[in-house]
């Protein structure tokens, strides 16, 4: 037989808690002396404003980053300058704790290098075979409108737009094409070094922000 409780001793005996007479603490209710287990999804703490405004700032880089890699082959974008702001300011939100002075004077070395180079391969090309003005300005619209045509109209606008410009100069139409396709060369050689260095500058790029 068991002992009776002592009177106004209303807990439960160990043993008829091991034995299941009886049900344990309740590990719900303070004091029970059993670990407390919360149910329910955890709720993440709200953003702060700093923490939207860097992700804004994050976003408008790599919008600079994307339009300016367009802007190799758009005549209406200037494609390296948009290239360098985007990764400036990338380097700028992060503090240049990956992107420091050092990155950022070789990256944008051969920004200048490109923008350099595109400029001298189609003063160059229209020079040396004699292009006039509106050669030079049909290209550009020639280009302009053959974006619209995917990489035909990318190809051919140039050399047809310098063409045209060539023809309403009031040249001949075998002088015309001579100098449509010396303008398209050298337009088409500094689309293709602005394209190679501006891969280059968002490799390296990307390599400082891994390192």
């Amino acid at each position: 037989m068991q002992a009776p409780h002592p009177a106004g001793d209303a807990s439960p005996a160990p043993q008829d808690i091991a034995i299941g007479r009886l049900p344990g603490p309740d590990p719900r209710k303070a004091g029970s002396g059993l670990p407390v287990r919360e149910h329910g999804p955890r709720v993440c703490p709200p953003l702060r404003r700093d923490d939207l405004m860097e992700i804004a700032l994050y976003l408008l880089a790599a919008l600079l980053i994307l339009g300016g890699l367009a802007g190799t082959v758009l005549p209406m974008l200037p494609g390296i300058p948009m290239i360098f702001g985007g990764i400036w300011l990338v380097a700028a939100v992060d503090g240049y704790r990956h992107l420091g002075l050092a990155w950022l004077l070789v990256i944008g070395a051969l920004g200048a290098l490109g923008v350099l180079v595109d400029f001298v391969a189609g003063a160059m090309g229209a020079k040396r075979i004699g292009a006039s003005p509106r050669a030079l300005w049909g290209a550009t619209i020639g280009t302009v409108v053959g974006m619209f045509f995917n990489i035909p109209g990318l190809i051919l606008g140039p050399f047809v737009g310098a063409l045209l410009g060539e023809l309403s100069a009031g040249t001949s139409v075998l002088r015309s094409a001579h100098v449509g396709a010396g303008t398209w060369i050298g337009l088409l050689a500094g689309t293709l070094v602005k394209l190679v260095i501006s891969f280059l500058m968002v490799g390296l790029f990307g390599l400082a922000m891994l390192l």
